[in-house]
């Protein structure tokens, strides 16, 4: 009996190297490393403001040409410029919308947590019975702590610009 265990061990042993020894031999690749670096630049948050379902969807789109490099609210500008560099077509920073950030109504906030347990990025903080407070650097503006609020008291306002968000509204004369 311990003969016949130690055999079908040794032997699944070595037939399962075998297969994984195969698997990276015989692996067949089709990404497309455009797309790959495309994901990579993407914010990652999968809000959907860009129509698409997440940041992989939106890509592969983006590397069809189905989309426009400024379908990205939350990558702002500066990811626009780096699409539209990375894929040779140019950018029309008019049809940029002006990035959004949640802010929460102190006097009307109950802590209830649903805004907090809404949020894709973590961009809310706070616990029940308690005020929330929104991080500045994690929202994304995708609005679904405006959508789970019941008291109303998550407005989404224009985000001031910073040091990485300006741009001249003027065309540089070359």
């Amino acid at each position: 009996m311990l003969m016949a265990t130690l055999a079908l061990a040794v032997m699944g042993l070595l037939l399962g190297s075998g297969l994984g020894l195969a698997a990276r031999k015989f692996a067949v690749s089709d990404d497309n490393p455009l797309l790959k670096e495309i994901e990579g630049l993407m914010p990652g948050s999968q809000c959907g403001q860009c129509g698409f379902p997440g940041c992989g969807p939106a890509a592969s789109a983006l590397v069809e040409g189905q989309a426009a490099v400024t379908c990205c609210p939350p990558g702002g500008v500066a990811l626009a410029e780096k699409l539209a560099e990375l894929l040779g077509v140019t950018l029309d920073a008019g049809q940029m919308s002006a990035p959004l950030l949640a802010r929460i109504d102190a006097a009307q906030c109950t802590g209830c947590t649903r805004c907090y347990r809404a949020c894709p990025t973590d961009a809310i903080v706070g616990a029940s019975g308690q005020i929330h407070s929104v991080l500045r650097d994690a929202c994304t503006g995708c609005a679904r702590c405006q959508e789970a609020c019941p008291e109303d008291c998550v407005a989404l306002v224009t985000q001031a610009p910073t040091l990485d968000t300006w741009r001249w509204s003027k065309p540089q004369a070359v």
